[in-house]
């Protein structure tokens, strides 16, 4: 079997591991082009890419043990599954899953080519995959994760040899796919993936800006203010989670171990909640340490016994529809009812909002990507704002710059809330100009980033960029939030000396005069000649 570490990974930068992981996926959607429609495509590759790396997960954990036990030259690949199910328990007890030898990726992928009956051995293996779970406290982690790759689908192909075939080019693409171990790693590989395919197929599946993978610079900033000033938290909490990379940045910039109880989420559609558990499995974070949920956060929120949360960041569906006021229990509902309004029906936005604040911990920070219309609308997102400026929940909003996620445009902002805060006044950073474009998008660098995060912590004013503003300012201007109101922007009109200027004009009008006269001249010479 292949193995799981390729030096070379270690001298590529992250925009050629990135670059790398494009190509193949080009390649890949190149070679089923015309067959499988974009959106199932991503379930192939993903399903694969999740398949591989769990079977290199478990090899790699196993003949770790083997060979710390003094078994040098052990390898599990070459095991039998006879003599591989002594360890099955204990493995499952510990890693939440289990694959015997014959059907890890490599060795399916090695016999794939002369297999006439590889879609039944694929879906046998994914089955054993998931059963190997059942009756344990996995069950529920491993359930369905492999239920969006249908390797029986026509859309392969017309015949069973049609489909295999495409089956094998998958699975040595993926296999040839030289990513190595997550921690050598500067990208978040899956994650790249599936932001990379969700930009070249999410138009024709219909899906809606609010839908998309969080940029992977965003979600770092999101999990730095969240922790500034802490190496740890109790837990990581994200309501509206996709595929939980946004919560998964948080094992690269605290590390895992110091997101002591794990990660949680919530996702209403299906497809993607089996791609954030899938993408848990592929961060080595241990099944015991995520809790990954399917279903509507703010009809039937999932983790009601888990809350608060020390850490919440989260980028929510843009003015998605949900049941306001059709639903007369909502009012009553302790994460809704302070304000005293339920947010409206055809925005839900500040619904998540009071969502995150009321599972906030009481030493915690939320960092929610909104909406601008949020900050400045009236109605009931009105007087949601003002309950939460009047209870000085609202730390800081940030303004992000245009472009920045797939699928839209706008300018999204950063809504910071905290319950414990030590001043009462609200930190406006204009973070509009904070950008670089990078092909048809724009991108927060490192340099974008720190200068974001830098004015956070330092809570100052600083010219045209950063502004402090009481609460009672924020009343009085009929709780409008918006960053544009509140931090000045630069003046680059050049100043113009009028009086040189006439003087200027005055030269070139003399000038023209001048010229005038002479051309009159030569016309006049001119015409004297030919009489």
């Amino acid at each position: 079997m292949p193995s799981t570490t390729y030096p070379c990974d270690r001298a590529m930068t992250k925009e050629q591991q990135r670059a790398e992981l494009h190509r193949t996926i080009w390649r890949i959607a190149n070679d089923l082009r015309g067959s499988v429609d974009g959106w199932d495509f991503k379930s192939y590759v993903l399903g694969l890419l999740f398949y591989r790396f769990i079977s290199e997960h478990l090899t790699a954990y196993i003949n770790g043990l083997e060979r710390a036990a003094s078994v040098g030259d052990f390898d599990y690949a070459d095991f039998s599954d006879e003599q591989a199910e002594f360890g099955r328990e204990v493995t499952v007890e510990e890693k939440g899953y289990y694959i015997l030898p014959s059907e890890l990726f490599a060795n399916v992928r090695a016999r794939a080519p002369h297999d006439p009956n590889l879609n039944e051995t694929l879906e046998r293996v994914f089955a054993n995959i998931e059963g190997s779970a059942i009756g344990t406290d996995s069950e529920g982690d491993l359930k369905g994760l492999f239920d969006d790759l249908d390797v029986n689908s026509a859309k392969l192909g017309p015949t069973v040899a049609r489909r295999n075939e495409k089956l094998v080019k998958l699975l040595n693409a993926i296999g040839d796919l030289a990513l190595g171990t997550f921690a050598d790693n500067t990208i978040d590989a899956f994650g790249d993936a599936y932001e990379y395919l969700m930009t070249m197929y999410a138009g024709s599946a219909g899906k809606s800006g609010g839908e998309f993978f969080t940029p992977q610079e965003v979600s770092e900033l999101l999990a730095r203010i969240t922790v500034v000033g802490k190496t740890s938290v109790n837990k990581v909490y994200d309501p509206a989670c996709g595929s939980g990379s946004l919560l998964l940045k948080f094992a690269k910039v605290l590390g895992k171990e110091n997101v002591r109880q794990g990660f949680f989420g919530q996702e209403i559609n299906l497809t993607t909640y089996n791609l954030a558990r899938i993408n848990m499995f592929l961060h080595d974070v241990n099944f015991e340490q995520f809790d990954i949920a399917h279903g509507d956060t703010l009809i039937d929120p999932a983790h009601w016994d888990d809350e608060p949360f020390e850490a919440i960041v989260s980028n929510p569906p843009y003015s998605t529809r949900w049941a306001g006021a059709d639903d007369q229990l909502l009012i009553n509902d302790p994460r809704f009812a302070p304000a005293g309004v339920l947010a409206p029906k055809s925005k839900a936005d500040l619904a998540f909002t009071m969502h995150m604040l009321h599972w906030l911990a009481v030493n915690g920070t939320a960092a929610i990507v909104e909406f601008p219309g949020v900050l400045y609308r009236g109605g009931a997102e009105q007087k949601i704002r003002k309950y939460l400026i009047d209870n000085n929940y609202v730390d800081a909003v940030i303004q992000l710059p245009p472009d920045l996620f797939f699928g839209t445009t706008i300018a999204t902002c950063i809504i910071v809330l905290k319950k414990s805060k030590a001043s009462n006044d609200v930190l406006f950073i204009d973070g509009s100009a904070q950008f670089a474009r990078v092909g048809n998008k724009n991108k927060l660098t490192d340099a974008n980033r720190a200068a974001i995060l830098d004015a956070f912590v330092r809570r100052e004013p600083a010219p045209y960029f950063a502004s402090l503003v009481e609460n009672s300012a924020l009343a009085d201007n009929s709780y409008n939030v918006s960053v544009s109101s509140y931090v000045e922007t630069e003046d680059t009109t050049e100043a113009v000396d009028i009086e040189a200027l006439n003087a200027e004009i005055a030269r070139i009008v003399a000038r023209q005069s001048e010229l005038r006269a002479k051309i009159d001249a030569i016309v006049a010479d001119l015409e004297g000649d030919k009489g």
